[in-house]
């Protein structure tokens, strides 16, 4: 029961909604109610705040694995300026048993005295380069070291002085005042020839009546770089058919493919 106002009061006011008002209200109300929740959820778990946070970062991937080192030989033909260094020094002239045409770089990696992978080139004859591709092949496989690997030309052509650098090289027509066999029949000379470790594996110098490049290593006892009969270097080389110390002086760096030289034929298997 409503109590009637007293006498002279002004009754008050109710406020005054149409169904439009009601209607806008309820849909405010549903509008913000909606969206604190879509806050809510968005959140991630334990943020009462409804703070967005940075997503994580992914992992980097690891870097892939190097590929392992490989010999990497490659065969070619000698370049104009490589000719003209070798013809300027003395290693080729008239009347040497191959030329240019003939003889063919071998450009391939090799492990060094410290364990690390050089690149080098031996010039031989075009029909030894391939067997000379799988025998270096074969000691970068098992790591055999070589102190250093390149042309005569390097050393001036000069033979005593590639030795006393214990530069492993192949082709060089001597010149006469070096030691040679005669220059038709040599292998060295016909590109069919290779010195290795020079000083690891001396050659006795009959002239001088010492070894050459030095006589600290001349016993063949096991030591780095050193060429015995059986290990891995006399194995690789034997396998193609070349002929250790094909002289009749002591000479354990030296492998040829025969004396006098003449076309090579790697063995079939």
């Amino acid at each position: 029961m409503r109590t009637p106002p007293a006498p002279g009061a002004v009754a008050p006011r109710r406020p005054f909604r149409t169904p439009r008002t009601g209607r806008s209200l309820r849909a405010a109300a549903l509008v913000a109610a909606t969206t604190l929740v879509a806050t809510a959820c968005s959140a991630p778990p334990g943020d009462s705040g409804g703070t967005v946070r940075p997503a994580a970062s992914p992992t980097p991937a690891a870097p892939p694995t190097p590929p392992p080192p490989a010999v990497d030989a490659s065969v070619g033909p000698l370049s104009d300026r490589q000719w003209n260094r070798m013809v300027a020094v003395g290693m080729w002239r008239e009347g040497c048993p191959v030329g240019r045409k003939q003889l063919r770089r071998v450009e391939l990696n090799h492990w060094d005295f410290e364990g690390e992978v050089r690149r080098g080139e031996l010039i031989v004859n075009a029909d030894t380069a391939a067997s000379v591709v799988r025998i270096f092949t074969r000691l970068f496989e098992q790591r055999f070291p070589i102190r250093r690997m390149a042309s005569v030309e390097a050393y001036g052509g000069d033979l005593d002085a590639g030795l006393k650098a214990d530069n492993t090289s192949a082709f060089n027509c001597r010149r006469p005042d070096q030691i040679n066999a005669p220059f038709m029949e040599s292998p060295h000379a016909n590109g069919r020839a290779v010195d290795l470790n020079p000083r690891e594996n001396p050659w006795q110098d009959l002239r001088k009546k010492a070894w050459f490049p030095g006589a600290e290593s001349s016993a063949r006892t096991p030591g780095q770089g050193k060429i015995l009969k059986g290990g891995p270097v006399w194995r690789a080389f034997t396998a193609e058919g070349w002929i250790w110390q094909n002289i009749s002086v002591a000479d354990y760096m030296h492998f040829d493919t025969g004396y006098p030289s003449v076309p090579f034929r790697p063995r079939t298997p």
